[in-house]
């Protein structure tokens, strides 16, 4: 009784998420109106109407992937600069700032030449090109209107304005009343027009130390950033999506505003308003605000492949910290077939309290604080499959690649039970489910496959093809990538005492 209970719950909201109650004769994908303007701006509308809220999500297929060598970090930074505001918002006279803000671009180039020349830069030179630019930049800031974006946006009674950056891609996004569609339309098309990237070189200053913290002065991130960096020896993928601190430091404006024009382009970005909305009239707001923005000659996408891996790659990470593992295997990414079949792995050996390696490193053995498996680090070409784990003091890491390894050749060799594939697709439909019963969850989603995947569709076609999937399939899929050769494992390891 109790299973039945829980499948008809389970069942019911399905229901509610994918059709339009009371009638449930809509199915979801009737539902989602897809448009796109003339300038190439794909539109995903989803009507919802069970409160006066609408989530949006403006989505550019760029990310740190995109980036050539000596501008990594370029695509990460932009996200910082495009808070900044426009020609028409965050400042008090743009007129009377644009002098400063071209002076100002004038030492700080004079400065990053001088800089650039290592041992052989004039220290006076650098000292007083410093000071002039710290004293332009003290009267930059009487035209600055701090945040005017997220003000704006809160006074009208917007909640969770945010934005990010991955290999993959940029996004922006923001929870309003429906009342304030026009808004943002209005907003976010200037933001697309207009931008300035104000307050450019004190932000990067932000961006490198924001890269101390996170990666060279932090452990994990540390181990991860030469974890990708070992595994891809040809792809950009093994680049860190916050760029290398030597190219931060002297990303040049105006290379970052050409990058900026190039892909920040209407045919280079995928748009999804959800809620409580009247379709008909946001197609009029977008084509009204975002219509006349013109659609630019995205370049080539990444074509460089990764070399299959021929032999096992190690590494070690020392900090005075302590120890953790990451193994990861290059395999392959959506929509191929066996990506399916990798989602099941993933559960299978590492998601949640109830996967094989919890139980097993965690709970029985006792010799692992955590464990996790997941697929980095991006999505938009072929990647890792990862474990990562952190050992229970006095046990080793080499005790948790041991254990790791045993499931996998468990996997191998001893067929899944019916029992726990049908565990993975009520997990897999049930996180469908949560991740889809919000205005924001849905938004996300449906930018996210459509970037990724070159169909939204993919979110609903994804159980399905689950459900196909055999013991079999699992034991053919591990065999072919989980293999020695196929593999690379960092180690963080403590580092000794001098």
């Amino acid at each position: 009784m109790k299973r039945l209970k829980k499948f008809l719950i389970v069942f019911l909201y399905f229901l509610f998420i994918f059709y339009h109650i009371p009638a449930f004769s809509e199915p979801l994908e009737k539902r989602i109106i897809e448009y796109t303007l003339k300038n190439g701006m794909k539109l995903l509308l989803l009507k919802r109407p069970y409160s006066p809220t609408v989530a949006t999500n403006i989505l550019f297929k760029v990310g740190s992937v995109d980036e050539i060598t000596g501008m990594t970090g370029t695509a990460h930074l932009l996200e910082h600069m495009l808070f900044k505001g426009t020609e028409i918002l965050g400042t008090r006279d743009y007129e009377k700032e644009k002098s400063l803000l071209d002076k100002m671009d004038k030492i700080a180039m004079q400065l990053d030449n001088e800089n650039k020349k290592g041992i052989k830069a004039d220290r006076d030179l650098i000292e007083r090109l410093k000071n002039d630019l710290r004293k332009v930049q003290e009267e930059h800031q009487k035209f600055v209107v701090k945040d005017e974006f997220a003000s704006i946006y809160s006074k009208h009674g917007g909640i969770g304005y945010n934005a990010g950056t991955s290999r993959d891609v940029t996004s922006y996004v923001i929870s309003l009343p429906s009342n304030k569609v026009e808004l943002w339309t209005a907003i976010e098309s200037d933001r697309m027009k207009n931008p300035v990237l104000r307050e450019f070189y004190s932000e990067r200053d932000v961006v490198m130390e924001e890269r101390r913290m996170s990666y060279d002065n932090d452990p994990e991130g540390s181990l991860f950033e030469n974890f990708v960096a070992a595994a891809y020896s040809a792809h950009p993928y093994r680049v860190p999506t916050i760029g290398w601190m030597s190219d931060i430091r002297f990303l040049h404006k105006k290379k970052v505003e050409e990058f900026l024009k190039t892909y920040y382009a209407p045919n280079n970005c995928f748009v999804a308003v959800v809620g409580d909305i009247d379709p008909e009239k946001v197609i009029k707001m977008m084509e009204k605000y975002f219509g006349d923005i013109p659609p630019q000659n995205i370049p080539e996408r990444v074509w460089t492949e990764e070399p299959e891996q021929i032999g096992e790659r190690r590494i070690e990470v020392e900090f005075d910290a302590n120890p953790s593992i990451v193994i990861g295997y290059h395999k392959p990414t959506l929509p191929h077939d066996d990506d399916y079949i990798f989602d099941v792995i993933d559960f299978i050996l590492g998601s949640g309290r109830t996967s094989r390696l919890y139980k097993k490193m965690v709970e029985e053995k006792r010799i692992a604080l955590s464990v996790h498996t997941y697929s980095m680090p991006g999505s938009r070409y072929p990647n890792l499959f990862a474990f990562n784990g952190v050992p229970r003091a006095p046990h080793t890491v080499q005790e948790l690649e041991d254990t790791f390894y045993e499931e996998v050749e468990r996997l191998k060799n001893e067929p899944v039970s019916q029992k726990e594939l049908e565990k993975v697709i009520n997990h897999l439909e049930a996180g469908l489910i949560r991740q889809l019963a919000s205005n924001r969850g849905m938004s996300d989603t449906l930018t996210y496959y459509q970037a990724i995947a070159d169909d939204w569709r993919y979110m609903i076609t994804h159980v399905d093809k689950i459900r196909k999937i055999t013991p079999e399939d699992i034991m053919n899929v591990v065999r072919k990538y989980f293999k020695k050769s196929n593999r690379t494992v960092g180690i963080l390891v403590k580092k000794e005492a001098k």
